[in-house]
């Protein structure tokens, strides 16, 4: 009997344990550089930016995203550089949420271009794909490719092709 027992205890704790899973923290904040093309339309001239990118993991694979990026393009007209931010707001669903981490999203931004001539405004819609890996538990690399239209009332369509890399940290 005095055996019966604490055989008896060990038996019950291997059958209640479930197996381990690694669990990444779902709160990021990280930086990111890269390269808007504008298709050197009446508006912009392509540059490079650097961004600001924090995230929010919801559930089931889905994620918040955000987004702010600072450009300094050429306006076309002038020949002069010309300030840009651009912030934007998403989703993105995970593929794989794994060490290694593909996805696709969408994003919905604003442009600010500050000109000489009159600062200009587009709202924008587009869809984006991305991979990110984490080189440790808390910290990720990625690379991300996204296409933007932009619509304002005073200027047409203006489209934008984005790649850029980024580094996160989760927590």
């Amino acid at each position: 009997m005095r055996s019966f027992l604490p055989a008896l205890a060990l038996m019950a704790a291997l059958l209640a344990v479930t197996p381990a899973h690694a669990q990444f923290a779902n709160h990021s904040l990280g930086l990111s550089g890269g390269y808007m093309n504008f298709n050197n339309t009446a508006s912009l001239s392509s540059s490079a930016f650097i961004g600001f990118d924090a995230s929010l993991y919801i559930e089931g694979g889905f994620e918040v995203v955000s987004l702010t990026k600072l450009t300094f393009p050429r306006d076309p007209i002038t020949g002069r550089r010309v300030v840009g931010i651009a912030p934007s707001v998403g989703i993105r669903y995970l593929l794989i949420e794994e060490t290694i981490r593909p996805y696709i999203g969408a994003d919905l931004s604003y442009l600010h271009v500050f000109k000489d001539s009159g600062n200009s405004n587009f709202v924008g819609l587009g869809p984006n794909a991305g991979l990110e890996i984490f080189v440790t538990d808390s910290v990720s690399l990625g690379a991300r490719a996204q296409f933007n239209a932009y619509l304002s009332l005073n200027e047409r369509v203006q489209t934008s092709l984005i790649f850029s890399g980024t580094a996160a940290v989760y927590f």
